[in-house]
């Protein structure tokens, strides 16, 4: 469904730093928000929010593990808390928590950091993520974000008997995604921010996410090597032609310690708006990703830049788009 036409005014997408900054969707103010998105556009290049993100397999599988995490993320500074979503692991044996009781516990326990829940849409039941999420939320005070992928495991699909095909996963996203937004209206959810997954240089799921909060590109060998500067600016650029103005987008990295700020801000010049510091077992065990928490994220000294805060109700122009 499109935009409203009428003259109303309505919050801008994405970052809790661009909510309070509203927009009248009226014909004959086009000129101003043209503007105002490019000032909006500017002000983003200039703030990034922190995130620490963490495995819930393995070490990392227990909620008790990823709730101290959290907890510690929140009191060293940190802004957000990002959580992935499986339901089984390459390794055999390994222990998988479910994010969504792990995303309600650190709910409970935190007061402050964004709750970035990954959820596979395409082999869950739309309805129970409507409910879990807005729950969630609730219990969170609007602190939620859902980050909604295609599932980067095929036999998460082919042990249950579900079809592993990208297309269909991709058709089955979008299907739900649009039930899912259907739900929390008819429910009287407050708009709860979603961002979409993609990788880059593939663009579905980038144009996917240009319909609704944010994106979170992804790029092979990340884990290893990170995502170049040209890398993520080329996909920032292209979900950024499709949805300018107030637009969430993160990138997953790894840092050493703080002093490494300046690095990370060249991904904000490039137009990144979260960073998530992606903790797991390839940089060590519990107690090394809970030092790095420790330490604090990449960014100037305390008192230099505004912190994150829960977000302002904001409302999308209408409905997700169906392809």
């Amino acid at each position: 469904m499109a935009r409203q036409s009428s003259c109303s005014t309505r919050p801008t997408h994405g970052s809790p730093w661009l909510h309070p900054i509203r927009l009248a969707f009226c014909p004959a103010r086009k000129e101003k928000q043209r503007h105002i998105a490019a000032v909006l556009i500017t002000v983003q290049a200039m703030v990034m929010n922190y995130a620490v993100g963490l495995p819930t397999v393995g070490e990392f599988g227990d909620p008790h593990t990823l709730v101290d995490l959290a907890v510690a993320a929140e009191q060293h500074g940190w802004d957000g808390v990002h959580l992935w979503d499986h339901v089984l692991y390459h390794e055999s044996g390994w222990p998988v928590a479910s994010p969504v009781v792990a995303a309600a516990a650190i709910a409970a326990s935190t007061s402050r950091v964004r709750i970035i829940l990954t959820v596979a849409l395409p082999r869950r039941q739309v309805q129970d993520i409507a409910q879990d999420a807005a729950g969630i939320d609730a219990l969170s005070r609007r602190r939620l974000t859902v980050l909604a992928t295609i599932g980067s495991m095929d036999r998460e699909y082919t042990d249950f008997r579900l079809d592993p095909d990208l297309r269909t996963r991709g058709r089955a996203l979008d299907e739900r995604l649009h039930r899912l937004v259907q739900l929390w209206s008819q429910w009287a959810v407050p708009p709860i921010p979603i961002w979409c997954g993609g990788r880059w240089p593939h663009k579905p799921g980038l144009r996917r996410a240009a319909r609704f909060d944010g994106a979170m590109p992804t790029f092979a060998d990340q884990r290893s090597d990170g995502a170049t500067i040209e890398q993520f600016a080329a996909a920032a650029s292209f979900v950024r032609r499709l949805a300018p103005g107030g637009f969430d987008i993160a990138l997953e990295g790894a840092t050493d310690d703080p002093d490494q700020a300046q690095r990370v801000a060249r991904y904000a010049d490039a137009g990144a708006t979260w960073w998530i510091e992606a903790l797991g077992w390839w940089r060590g065990d519990n107690n090394a990703a809970m030092s790095r928490i420790i330490a604090g994220a990449p960014a100037q000294p305390e008192g230099d830049r505004p912190r994150s805060t829960p977000r302002a109700e904001h409302a999308r122009g209408g409905q997700a788009s169906q392809p």
